[in-house]
């Protein structure tokens, strides 16, 4: 079996599930923030963290581990490359993006929320923004 390819699909596979969650959280968040009612609170609470403990923490190391094996397969000469230097910066945006969302996650355990969901549903599009640019120069490879 080819190294590479089976590389990149866990790769593909890690990344989608790392999107999903980058993707849902602030929608929970969102809800989170326009509740009163303190059993939904604590639905919240323990919905956002098994979501960003059992499925994106893993999903992110996962992702990580798996990009630097297939840059180490094609050849760490690839870094010389402008898409691979531009996706690298990408991706290490969601990666403080990621961590910003669990910054957000301690606030809402301690109920020191001061965001609005209208701030949620803006920064719920960071991501996607970074994923289309990265699908992009990962597609094209532009010099």
């Amino acid at each position: 079996m080819n190294s590479y390819l089976l590389f990149k699909a866990l790769h593909l596979i890690a990344v989608i599930s790392w999107m999903a969650g980058l993707l849902y959280l602030p929608r929970i968040f969102v809800y989170h923030s326009q509740t009163e009612n303190k059993e939904v609170h604590e639905v919240f609470k323990v919905m956002e963290k098994r979501l960003f403990f059992f499925i994106m923490n893993p999903a992110m190391i996962l992702s990580w581990i798996f990009g630097f094996l297939l840059i180490h397969s094609i050849g760490l000469q690839t870094f010389k490359e402008f898409w691979l230097v531009t996706k690298m910066i990408l991706v290490i945006s969601l990666t403080f993006y990621h961590f910003f969302l669990f910054n957000c996650l301690k606030k809402f355990s301690t109920q020191e929320n001061n965001h609005t969901p209208k701030f949620f549903r803006i920064i719920n599009e960071v991501p996607t923004i970074l994923l289309i640019a990265v699908i992009f120069l990962v597609v094209f490879k532009p010099i």
